[in-house]
């Protein structure tokens, strides 16, 4: 049997975040609305708006470095597929607790805050 096809899994071996901030969540979903993110992201209680730059791919597949250039964050503690900004106004919610890049993700944000206020 000849095997044709080789696959290499090839995890991303660091994520860099650039800036942060916790925002209420009309605020948050008003400025992706506003900025063009098609969706927000739920994990474990929290709504993610992530902004990154097609760059970062690159880097991401040169180095295993993924950029992500903001992160904007707030306490969401009951998922919902929607936020609505405001009356029609809606926005995408993703559930991604799943996802071990994104669970990984808040715990970072949450333990880099907590240090923060100390």
């Amino acid at each position: 049997m000849v095997k044709l096809l080789k696959i290499d899994i090839r995890p991303t071996r660091k994520v860099i975040v650039l800036g942060l901030d916790r925002r209420i969540p009309e605020n948050l979903g008003f400025c992706a609305v506003t900025f063009g993110a098609n969706r927000l992201f739920w994990v474990n209680g929290y709504i993610l708006c992530l902004e990154v730059y097609e760059k970062s791919l690159e880097y991401e597949i040169e180095r295993g470095e993924f950029y992500i250039s903001h992160v904007c964050y707030t306490p969401f503690p009951k998922y919902n597929k929607i936020l609505e900004i405001e009356k029609g106004t809606q926005i995408p919610v993703v559930n991604v607790s799943d996802m071990q890049i994104y669970r990984e993700l808040i715990s970072a944000i949450l333990d880099f805050e907590s240090k923060k206020q100390n």
